[in-house]
């Protein structure tokens, strides 16, 4: 979603190294080679799933990325496999969460961009990601859900409210898909570790930029959390 990589930078291209496309195809013996596998059955009622600023502005032909030429296919085909995931986690009583990429106007009506964002979004403009937004707004295939968070940097975690909602939602185990693996995926994930979820990574449900990039994720990933595929992990449901 952007030309020139920047490490640590914000949402604008969810971070690491968005030189190519965003890819996000590693699944059945791919991901077996790739990363360890944890295998074990899934308790639906204490687990959420937290789809990662699958929206509009990002994702629609409308958006604000296809507008300036950064939108992805790839990322554009996620909701068709988060989705079945999400509805099969309702119907046996889990929590469906999503995360939502926000820019806040000012005093003005300016959105308030980040001076590196600026320069690897230079067409972002008043309205892109605003809140309550068509643009913000998660896409259509994967609405409803039970919540959503607004953020502004990588982590669903920081400085929302995602962790009190799923404490006082009697959650134990957070999966994740989205955008990017290596970027909101990743940042996300660490931090449910860190305040002692037990984190799975959807891993057919996240994309990066460039399937390198996207497996060196997950095997990162993959010390810390319960790498997996959708398929897998509607299985391991009860």
């Amino acid at each position: 979603m952007s030309a020139t990589p920047r490490p640590g930078t914000g949402p604008a291209g969810h971070g690491g190294d968005d030189r190519g496309d965003l890819r996000g195809d590693l699944r059945g013996d791919d991901l077996q080679r790739a990363v360890p596998r944890r295998q074990g059955p899934i308790d639906a009622r204490r687990c959420a799933l937290l789809i990662v600023d699958l929206q509009n502005d990002f994702l629609d032909p409308r958006g604000a990325y296809a507008r300036g030429g950064a939108a992805s296919e790839a990322a554009r085909a996620l909701p068709a496999v988060v989705a079945p995931a999400a509805r099969a986690l309702k119907q046996q009583g889990g929590y469906v969460a999503a995360s939502l990429f926000t820019l806040w106007p000012d005093a003005a009506g300016d959105p308030m961009i980040a001076a590196h964002l600026k320069a690897l979004r230079p067409f972002l403009r008043r309205g892109d990601f605003a809140p309550g937004s068509w643009g913000q707004a998660l896409v259509d295939a994967l609405q409803p859900v039970d919540v959503l968070v607004s953020k502004t940097a990588y982590s669903a975690f920081f400085n929302t409210q995602l962790d009190w909602i799923l404490r006082h939602a009697g959650i134990d185990t957070l999966a994740v898909a989205g955008i990017v693996t290596n970027g909101g995926v990743a940042s996300t994930v660490r931090d449910a570790h860190l305040r002692e979820y037990r984190p799975i990574v959807i891993a057919d449900g996240c994309a990066a930029f460039g399937d390198a990039v996207h497996r060196t994720a997950l095997a990162d990933l993959s010390t810390i959390a319960d790498v997996t595929d959708a398929a897998a992990f509607v299985a391991r449901l009860r």
